[in-house]
């Protein structure tokens, strides 16, 4: 019998919501057993750094007490797990056009995060060069995308895929001033199939605060 996995979790990460539409994706929802861990602010989580010494979700413990981290390691080792098509293919030129579109996806959030952390932050203490920084990043990427829309949505569904409607997820969900969609049309379109997908329809953005 497959063996249940202990996936260190919170409803308000996209990393972690895209952990759970791979998971989804591939059916393998049911061997996770999700623990809700909280990791922001200024607190360090003791418990999950002796197994993570990041202190960072999605953590995964499998059966035999191993732990991977972070969401692109997880990704592809649920990805093993199943005999189905690959959310990571394994030959080139595909899985370099995949991992590619991962680190874009992956990297507006790293983008967008810290910008939204700023925004917390009294007016008089935030540092605005840094949040233009972030923002003109962010808009780059989505004209990057826009260009190759049409790509996206041809292309065989991958990981790139998944980050990249993710990404674009939290954008609509924590940013309403940057409003992608404007000038945009064709990434738009591919992301409204994207968030027709069943996987992703069962993980939803979600702010429980």
């Amino acid at each position: 019998m497959d063996g249940i996995m202990t996936l260190h979790w919170s409803p308000r990460s996209p990393y972690v919501r895209k952990v759970m539409i791979v998971a989804h994706e591939l059916g393998l929802q049911d061997r996770l057993h999700t623990v809700r861990t909280v990791v922001g602010g200024t607190t360090p989580h003791r418990e999950l750094m002796r197994i993570n010494p990041l202190g960072k979700i999605p953590t995964l413990e499998l059966e035999d007490g191993s732990v991977l981290y972070d969401s692109p390691v997880i990704c592809e080792y649920l990805d093993t797990l199943h005999s189905g098509p690959k959310l990571f293919p394994p030959a080139w030129p595909e899985r370099g056009l995949a991992l590619r579109r991962l680190a874009l996806g992956d990297g507006m959030l790293d983008a967008a995060l810290p910008w939204l952390g700023e925004r917390f932050r009294p007016a008089d203490k935030r540092s605005q060069p840094h949040m233009d920084l972030w923002r003109s990043k962010l808009v780059a990427s989505v004209d990057a995308l826009d260009r190759e829309a049409e790509a996206l949505r041809d292309g065989v569904f991958s990981i790139g895929h998944v980050s990249i409607g993710v990404a674009l997820g939290y954008l609509d969900f924590r940013f309403g001033e940057l409003s992608w969609r404007d000038g945009h049309p064709k990434l738009a379109a591919w992301h409204a199939t994207f968030n027709a997908r069943p996987a992703v329809r069962a993980n939803p953005p979600i702010d429980d605060r």
